[in-house]
Order: structure tokens, then C-alpha cells, then sequence
């Protein structure tokens, strides 16, 4: 097998050096080059190219994200953001999912040997994750959605507070569960953004880290014509809403009389992941059944299969990504091959199932 071949660029001589020596220890990745700023590393790509790059985003005389955006025009290839701005500026970083890096490393201002070198498993797995991507996919969502017109209610004219749509609409009897992973916040885009105004409640865990599932839903919800937001403990599930779980949170549904509700909660990394989409699954099989549909896109791994199982069993309606427009083919076809999954779908006919699950 063919190594990975990884270029670092970091202006940080302490990045490059930890994360080249965690690297050496991996037998199936090799460091083919680093440098102190996207220039230098242009320099070196008219040389040779990597599999995967690790890109901070404050550099001299070129910053991260330019060179990203400069990489996805050029030859998208896969690159993974290791960044303080991360955790200082998460909408510096949502800027990096939507131009198309593949995950995200937030790394401290202090101890930052220490941090590297503990978090080095991390690093080589986001590398061996990062080249598993579908590049092909992942470039095809890159076109930017059009902000639809700002989604006034009688508070502009009346100058009263009030909720969107709160009293809109009636007693929710059903709902539509989404899991996804990598590749997800670009495939969710592309898919919530063709959805109208009015359709079945959606519920929603995308992996991601704490803070970063706030502005994600915001954006989300700037673009969309539904709306979006970070799912708070107790928000009902009802029509033309979608409930994002937030990141290190779990999120679940429970019944409520005859309305779903989510319960939002900590717990246990459920297969590494807090949020997991094997919570939110198995929650709405108990509690939804046959009045739910469950989607499972993009992502690495296999959180969400046995719980998108689960609801099939308990007669939901049961969709999967294909593997032609999913970035990673990991979650999706880990619940085809155990068998929980009605119909495979190309991402562009997602839409429609949602529209006509009613």
C-alpha cells in the first residue's frame, strides 16, 4: 500500500517539528515537506504534490485560508486546518468547512508541545480520515448557496417579540432524523437550503465540537428558506424547523403528549462521538417509529447505522447517501451493510423525500 504523503504548513517551527516526529511513528504516512507559509509551500508543490495538507490559518505573507481556497481552485485535495483561531474565532473556522477543508484541529496559545504531542493520535487520525475523502463529492458541494430574503414575522410591523412560526402551525405527529459526519456540513447545506419553507420537523447531529454547532445552524439558517438553529433542552420538534444537536451534547427525542420534544444532555462519547447519531436514532425508534424518517449522508466511521437499523425495525422510513456523492462512504454504508436501509439515494434527491414525507 502506498503511503500518505502529508505537507505541513505552519509558521510555528514547534508545530512542524511534533507533528512531523507523530507523523514518523505511523508507518502508513510520511511527511514529504513542511514550510513556514503558503508561499514557501508553493515553492515546494511545483515538486510534488501531497495526499493531504495541514494548514494553520495566521501565516505570514499568506494566511490559511487564502492558500486553502487557492488549493480548491488549483487541485482540491484534502487539507485539514490546525489553528488557535479555531477556538478563538470559530467563524474564521466555519469559513474553512465551507471553503472545503476537511477537518478541523484546534490547537492552544500555551503548552503547545504538550497538546501536540498528547493529541497525536488525533492528528493521525484526521490524517487517515482526511485521505479517505471523495474529492470529486466534496468539490461538487462547494457552489455557495444564495441567502434567501430575511425571513421577517409580524414583529417587523407590529414591534412585538414573538417566535417564527410557534403558533403556525399544529401538533407535530411526525419527524425526519439526519446523521452525518464528515462532508456533512456542506452535504446539509446542499440539502436543507432546496427544502421549503413549510415540511416535517428535522432533527439533526452533524459531528462537530462545542461552539462550533451554534454558528453553523445560524448559517445554515441565513441561507435557508426553514429555519435552523442550535437545539436547546425542551425545543419542540414541529414544522418548518430544524433542530441541530450542539457539540458536546448528546441530543435526543422524546414524546411529549401527542408533540416530540428534544432532550439535550450530557453522557458518554457514544462511538467517539458527543453528539452521536446513534442516540438521536435509537431515541426516535422508541418514540416515533413508524412517523419518523431517518437519513443517514456523508461521514467516517459507523455511528448511526445500528441506530438507523433500530428505526427500520421499528418501521420508520429509512434512507442512505450514495456512495457517488457522499465525501466519505463510511456511515452510510455501514447501515446498508447491516440492513437498515429502505433506499439508497444520490444527495440531489434527498430533497424530495423530505418534501414528500408528510
Amino acid at each position: 500500500m502506498p503511503k500518505t504523503r502529508v505537507m505541513i504548513v505552519d509558521d510555528s517551527a514547534v508545530v512542524r517539528k511534533v507533528v512531523s516526529q507523530a507523523i514518523s511513528r505511523e508507518p502508513a504516512i510520511e511527511v514529504i515537506g513542511t514550510a513556514q507559509d503558503p508561499i514557501f509551500a508553493l515553492q515546494r508543490l511545483q515538486h510534488e504534490w501531497p495526499d493531504v495538507f495541514i494548514v494553520d490559518i495566521e501565516m505570514p505573507r499568506m494566511d490559511g485560508l487564502t492558500f486553502l481556497k487557492k488549493i480548491m481552485a488549483e487541485r482540491p485535495t484534502p487539507v485539514i486546518i490546525c489553528s488557535s483561531l479555531a477556538a478563538q474565532g470559530t467563524q474564521v473556522a466555519m469559513e474553512a468547512i465551507a471553503a472545503g477543508a476537511v477537518s478541523i484541529i484546534t490547537k492552544p496559545k500555551l503548552d503547545l508541545k504538550a497538546f501536540l504531542e498528547d493529541a497525536s493520535n488525533d492528528i493521525v487520525s484526521a490524517i487517515k480520515a482526511a485521505a479517505r475523502v471523495n474529492m470529486s463529492a466534496l468539490r461538487k458541494l462547494q457552489t455557495p448557496a444564495q441567502p434567501v430574503a430575511p425571513k421577517y414575522d409580524a414583529s417587523a410591523v407590529l414591534g412585538l417579540s414573538s417566535h417564527k412560526g410557534e403558533q403556525m402551525y399544529g401538533t407535530t405527529h411526525k419527524l425526519i432524523a439526519i446523521g452525518t459526519s464528515t462532508g456533512g456540513t456542506q452535504a446539509l447545506e446542499a440539502v436543507l437550503t432546496r427544502l421549503p419553507r413549510v415540511c416535517t420537523g428535522l432533527v439533526i447531529v452533524q459531528h462537530m465540537p462545542e461552539k462550533f454547532t451554534a454558528l453553523f445552524a445560524e448559517r445554515l439558517d441565513s441561507l435557508c428558506q426553514i429555519e435552523v438553529r442550535e437545539a436547546r433542552d425542551g425545543d419542540r420538534v414541529r414544522n418548518g424547523l430544524a433542530l441541530v444537536a450542539p457539540g458536546g451534547r448528546h441530543m435526543l427525542v422524546r414524546r411529549s403528549g401527542a408533540q416530540y420534544c428534544v432532550e439535550v444532555r450530557d453522557g458518554p462519547l457514544v462511538n467517539r462521538h458527543k453528539p452521536s447519531v446513534d442516540v438521536l436514532f435509537r431515541s426516535v425508534a422508541q418514540v416515533a417509529g413508524k412517523n419518523a424518517l431517518g437519513i443517514i449522508m456523508t461521514g467516517m466511521g459507523d455511528d448511526g447505522a445500528r441506530g438507523l437499523k433500530e428505526m427500520h425495525e421499528a418501521g420508520a422510513r429509512t434512507l442512505a447517501e450514495d456512495e457517488s456523492t457522499c465525501v466519505v462512504y463510511g456511515m452510510p454504508k455501514e447501515a446498508v451493510r447491516m440492513g437498515g436501509v429502505d433506499k439508497v439515494l444520490p444527495l440531489d434527491r434527498m430533497p424530495q423525500e423530505i418534501v414528500a414525507f408528510h
